[in-house]
């Protein structure tokens, strides 16, 4: 894995790096072979040895659950030195202070309820931070979010909420919860709700007010959720590029200004 996202970085310029967790899907472990009880045990040896990866040219390593390394060098190297690489947590307390104590970019999956309910967690991990010797305010920290943006609020809703409801609905048979009914989908559409869906000023809004509520570096906005016609994907793409996204910047730049003005 390494080693193809380092090829992705010198074909990019210097654009990519890894989001890494333990994940919510558990299908993968008999996949590879592996035994779902070593969940933690597993990622926290493979983040080790990626950590390493990125670090060292050269690498020795072993561990429980792979082949030892010894003296083997990795290649090709990336762009970057060194490669990011952030947490990627749905709401595990441990996960966060992972995250915090080994001083990574932390990045929120938030895929339901109010985005309010995670600042614990941002505290969590900024406190776990310090308390490595971290400075938490050189962490990147950042979520992800489900939405959708088009010309108009209606053609927003229209193109989203169907698959969307399909894809939950899917999962929550899967998970044990119930059906995603357009009640719920209006509710994490509201202002204190996850998703940020609607016409590009309703979208930055919805942006701007997680931003400043948990103090963000970056957002994810997760456009296809489902299929959906891909004129329309498109399209969002578009509108998030050239509307939401410049509007997002600018709001935080005057942000930054105003907090740094003294009284």
């Amino acid at each position: 894995m390494f080693q193809q996202f380092a090829t992705l970085d010198l074909l990019s310029g210097g654009r990519a790096e890894i989001m890494a967790g333990r994940g919510s899907f558990i299908e993968s472990y008999a996949l590879f072979g592996y035994d779902l009880d070593d969940y933690d045990e597993l990622f926290t040896e493979k983040l080790e040895l990626l950590l390493r990866l990125r670090e060292h040219e050269r690498v020795t390593w072993s561990g429980r659950h792979r082949a030892a390394l010894d003296d083997v060098g990795v290649y090709p190297r990336p762009e970057q030195d060194p490669l990011p690489v952030w947490i990627a947590v749905g709401g595990t307390p441990a996960s966060v202070v992972r995250a915090g104590t080994l001083g990574l970019p932390l990045m929120l999956a938030i895929i339901g309820g109010a985005p309010q309910r995670f600042a614990p967690l941002v505290e969590l991990y900024r406190e776990a931070a310090r308390r490595a010797g971290h400075d938490p305010a050189g962490l990147p920290l950042g979520v992800h979010l489900h939405g959708f943006v088009a010309d108009t609020t209606a053609a927003a809703i229209d193109t989203f909420y169907e698959p969307y409801a399909a894809v939950m609905t899917q999962l929550g048979r899967e998970r044990g919860w119930p059906p995603m009914s357009r009640q719920q989908f209006e509710a994490l559409r509201a202002p204190e709700g996850s998703l940020a869906v609607g016409d590009p000023d309703e979208v930055t809004a919805k942006l701007i007010a997680v931003g400043e509520l948990l103090r963000l570096d970056r957002i994810l906005l997760h456009l296809s959720v489902g299929t959906m016609p891909h004129a329309a994907v498109m399209r969002s793409v578009e509108l998030l590029g050239e509307a939401v996204a410049p509007a997002v910047r600018a709001a935080t730049v005057r942000g930054s200004e105003t907090e740094a003005r003294p009284g």
